[in-house]
């Protein structure tokens, strides 16, 4: 799934959730080692668990790359897989 970024340096976000755990991620743009580092940390974790510990991370404009990827993960949760482009 793609999710477009708002008020960072990543311009997207590219993920996959198998069974309520996330299986993959890659930034699109951004700082290189700290959206790697983000991505490696989140991959095999409960879709919640990596909600609850990115969510609200701050680093410019209201927001950082952790947390546009907890707000990508919020979305799927509510609206499902049919809302992002495949």
């Amino acid at each position: 799934m793609r999710y477009k970024t708002n008020g960072t340096c990543s311009r997207e976000i590219e993920f996959e959730i198998e069974n309520g755990i996330v299986k993959k991620v890659l930034f699109k743009g951004g700082c290189a080692g700290n959206t790697q580092g983000v991505a490696r940390l989140a991959e095999n974790r409960p879709v919640d668990e990596v909600i609850e510990n990115l969510s609200g991370i701050m680093c410019r404009n209201g927001t950082s790359c952790p947390d546009q990827l907890a707000k990508a993960l919020k979305e799927y949760k509510e609206k499902g897989e049919s809302a992002f482009e495949a």
